[in-house]
């Protein structure tokens, strides 16, 4: 990691803490690490600049899973780094959403792991800890180490392990380390959270100060989501990297699947899931009782999936990152002139569009995947239908809009602003009465009205907006932030279920936890759906056929969440997915006849070399110990 490795120790004690509104933590020009950790109020802000080098995933821009997969496209003037690798633009030269080195989007998650280190090393030494401080905050130290090496592991596979700090009078043969291979990569991660785990608290106590920091059920869910990583086929004998070996020879991929690694994965999934029910962790459900009147069971069951992400701190939230407010990225995702009576206002700015093949993800209403579904008349999707009084809690009545926009199921709805589309809240909570809604064809408020403020596709991510935000006058948008959540009790369901899967195939067990997160979605069982309503209703019987099942489950339930990107890549199935043309609505049209059709606005590619990032070749230079990624 260059030859600054022997001086940013000292450097970095100088750096200012990013956590809430910590200040320098230690004075102008005195920058030594005695001084951090002579008393306990200094050490604790040094501790904060650990959480400080969290990925700010919350936000747009920051977040690679957002912009440089197939989940959002953005006008043709955006200048999101993560957009660019999207669209093809990595490279190894001057590589975006660059973690390894901190620039071009990313953080420097290495800088991260030594600042951790430098912390375990001397916390030991603060005098005036209070009982169970060191222990507490030892622990979350390490927690963050693991997950930075964890971030850093699914970015670029294996990595080298930064288990102590260089001295600075180290040799030069100690100063760049070589690549530990993919199982030495996840044992270590694992073996720093199984010793966090232990002295993590259960729960904070101290909401006003310390909402967002670790816990044990946030300890035990990672250490799932790593292991769930690690068997899954990017990374559990890809035969894509055989015989890849760094240059002293080591073998960096074993090339032969193992499946005690998903049962490693499921009895980790089994111990999170069941210490954060004893919690009282449960699925989000709407419980609107502070309004004057009732509404509909519609709008309630979609408030389930949008609340379940936007309303912090509820029920089901695991972990919510206090460092990646969920704020800019709802402008983002609300339409310019949603509200008809408020059409000049800027601060919606609207612009990160889901592409159509997002929208066409969504199961039917009776929780079958549109082209599976025997009731269902995909040839026709594309026709033009009205909106009725029967349809009139997702779509406005009286409205032409497409047929793909009916008969879908409430997560469809609760996750997707689009042309017809009913949009609760922003002011408007009765929906006895009149409820915004999108309109989008040109000419009308929601359409481009300038070259960065709208949808390419003509959809927007709904899912992300609380719904208690406020369009004002002018040009503000109130907005109602929240903690962006890293992980909730539906991803854990769906990861066990997998991992259940892939150990014992279809068992009552797998289809539990898939049912409780349909259930809560307001789609059938999927025994029921597919036995009912599949073109192929034994499907769900099947190992492999059940594999799909709950891939195409996790991607409805977590869409926008920043997990698609991350699941296509370790499922190795981005090829598929990411080399489909990105389409939308043809938004230069004012007919609807004209308007619904769908049109060609980039055709995406993905490569097998794109499911690794490339190691900066700056590294490459200083370090000889380490080699490039396949096919970069």
């Amino acid at each position: 990691m260059k030859l600054f490795y022997r001086a940013v120790i000292l450097a970095l004690i100088i750096s200012s803490a990013g956590c809430k509104k910590f200040l320098d933590i230690v004075p102008d020009n005195v920058a030594t690490i005695d001084y951090a950790f002579q008393l306990r109020t200094t050490a604790e802000r040094y501790l904060f600049t650990c959480y400080s080098y969290l990925p700010a995933l919350g936000a747009f821009e920051s977040n690679p899973a957002n912009g440089a997969g197939d989940e959002f496209w953005l006008v043709p003037t955006s200048g999101s780094n993560a957009w660019k690798i999207a669209r093809g633009g990595q490279n190894k030269t001057n590589s975006y959403m660059n973690f390894w080195q901190g620039n071009n989007g990313g953080k420097d998650l290495f800088e991260g792991i030594r600042v951790c280190n430098i912390f375990l090393d001397n916390v030991g030494n603060v005098p005036d800890l209070r009982p169970g401080e060191l222990e507490r905050w030892t622990a979350e130290a390490k927690f963050l180490k693991a997950y930075f090496h964890y971030y850093l592991f699914r970015m670029y596979g294996p990595i080298a392990l930064i288990k102590e700090n260089v001295p600075v009078d180290a040799p030069a043969s100690e100063v760049y380390p070589a690549r530990a291979p993919v199982d030495s990569c996840i044992n270590y991660m694992v073996q720093l959270l199984d010793e966090s785990i232990p002295d993590l608290p259960q729960r904070i106590d101290n909401e006003v100060a310390e909402l967002g920091r670790i816990t044990k059920a946030i300890g035990l869910s990672v250490k799932a989501e790593v292991l769930v990583t690690a068997a899954s086929p990017l990374f559990n004998g890809n035969s894509d990297y055989n015989g890849f070996k760094d240059p002293e020879g080591t073998v960096l991929f074993n090339s032969t699947a193992d499946n005690g690694k998903w049962q490693r994965a499921l009895t980790a999934c089994q111990e999170a899931v069941d210490y954060c029910e004893s919690l009282g962790h449960k699925l989000y459900t709407f419980a609107p009782d502070f309004f004057q009147y009732k509404i509909s069971d519609e709008t309630r069951i979609g408030m389930n999936i949008r609340n379940a992400v936007a309303e912090k701190w509820n029920a089901e939230i695991i972990w919510g990152n206090t460092n990646s407010m969920a704020g800019s990225i709802q402008a983002q995702a609300t339409p310019r002139g949603l509200d008809p009576s408020k059409s000049a206002n800027s601060g919606t700015q609207g612009n990160i569009a889901p592409p159509l093949k997002i929208a066409e993800m969504f199961y039917t209403k009776n929780g079958i995947p549109i082209d599976e579904d025997a009731s269902y008349d995909y040839a026709s999707r594309f026709k033009l239908r009205l909106g009725t009084s029967a349809t009139r809690y997702y779509i406005q009545e009286g409205y032409v809009t497409a047929q793909l926009n009916f008969d879908r199921e409430p997560r469809f709805y609760a996750s997707l602003g689009f042309d017809g589309g009913v949009w609760y809240g922003q002011g408007f909570f009765d929906d006895a009465k009149d409820m915004l809604f999108v309109s989008s064809k040109k000419g009308q408020p929601a359409a481009a009205q300038n070259q960065a403020s709208y949808s390419v596709t003509g959809y927007w991510p709904k899912k992300l907006v609380n719904f208690n935000n406020v369009i004002g006058t002018g040009n503000t948008y109130t907005v109602e932030s929240y903690p962006w959540p890293m992980i909730r009790l539906a991803s854990l369901y769906l990861y066990l279920a997998e991992a259940l899967n892939e150990v014992n195939g279809p068992t009552d067990q797998v289809y539990h936890y898939l049912n409780l997160v349909r259930e809560r979605a307001g789609v059938p069982d999927v025994q029921d759906a597919w036995a009912n309503y599949a073109k192929n209703p034994t499907k769900y019987t099947q190992k492999d056929g059940l594999r799909e099942i709950i891939q195409r489950e996790r991607l409805i339930e977590m869409a926008f969440e920043g997990q698609r990107f991350w699941d296509l890549r370790r499922w190795k199935l981005a090829t598929q997915y990411l080399n489909q043309p990105v389409t939308g609505w043809d938004l230069e049209q004012e007919d609807a006849t004209a308007y619904y059709r769908e049109k060609v606005i980039f055709n995406q590619t993905f490569t097998t070399r794109d499911y690794l990032w490339p190691l900066p070749e700056g590294e490459l230079l200083s370090n000889k110990r380490i080699n490039q990624n396949p096919g970069w």
